[in-house]
Order: structure tokens, then C-alpha cells, then sequence
């Protein structure tokens, strides 16, 4: 999992976007190769609304509108040891 917060994104989308690309897809395609990676995803910003017909229409944030931290994306992967998985993670600008 990947997790992250709205100054990281920032930082990562404005100033560290090339070297994020870049290793990302180093580390996808590494895997990929070597048959490790089973699966890969970006999410998306977290951005819910709930809608409420109790008398008429109204839309609000949420359910999680204070969230400071979300899940960014996730990948898969099936390695020989956890010290492997260690070695990709911290191939990742996220992990900085």
C-alpha cells in the first residue's frame, strides 16, 4: 500500500513528478519482468460526497471529509523474502 497526504502529493506532482514517473516505471517494469508483479493501481484523490432526500436535496462531503492521509495506490507483488519487498519499496519517491 501507498499511502500519502495532500502536502506529499503536492510536493511529489509539482516538484517530483519526472523522478516519480521514472521510478515508477523502473520498478513496474522490473517486475514485470522478473514475473514478481501481480498487480499495480493508482487511486485516485479521496473526494466523496454523500447525498442527503430527508426533506430535499442536499449534498455533503464525506463520509470521510477530515481526512489527512489516504491510500494512493498499491502494488501486488510475490517475492522471495520481505527484505526483497523492502529493497523495491524503497526504490519509490513515496518512501522518502
Amino acid at each position: 500500500m501507498i499511502h500519502t497526504n495532500a502536502a506529499s502529493d503536492l510536493a511529489i506532482r509539482n516538484e517530483a513528478l519526472a523522478e516519480f514517473e521514472a521510478a515508477h516505471g523502473a520498478v513496474i517494469g522490473e517486475l514485470s519482468t522478473t514475473g514478481e508483479l501481480i498487480e499495480t493501481h493508482e487511486l485516485t484523490v479521496p473526494g466523496a460526497k454523500v447525498v442527503h432526500s430527508n426533506g430535499g436535496l442536499s449534498i455533503t462531503d464525506g463520509p470521510f471529509a477530515e481526512t489527512t492521509e489516504w491510500i494512493s495506490g498499491y502494488d501486488i507483488i510475490d517475492v522471495a523474502s520481505e527484505e526483497r519487498a523492502i529493497e523495491i519499496a524503497a526504490r519509490l519517491v513515496e518512501a522518502r
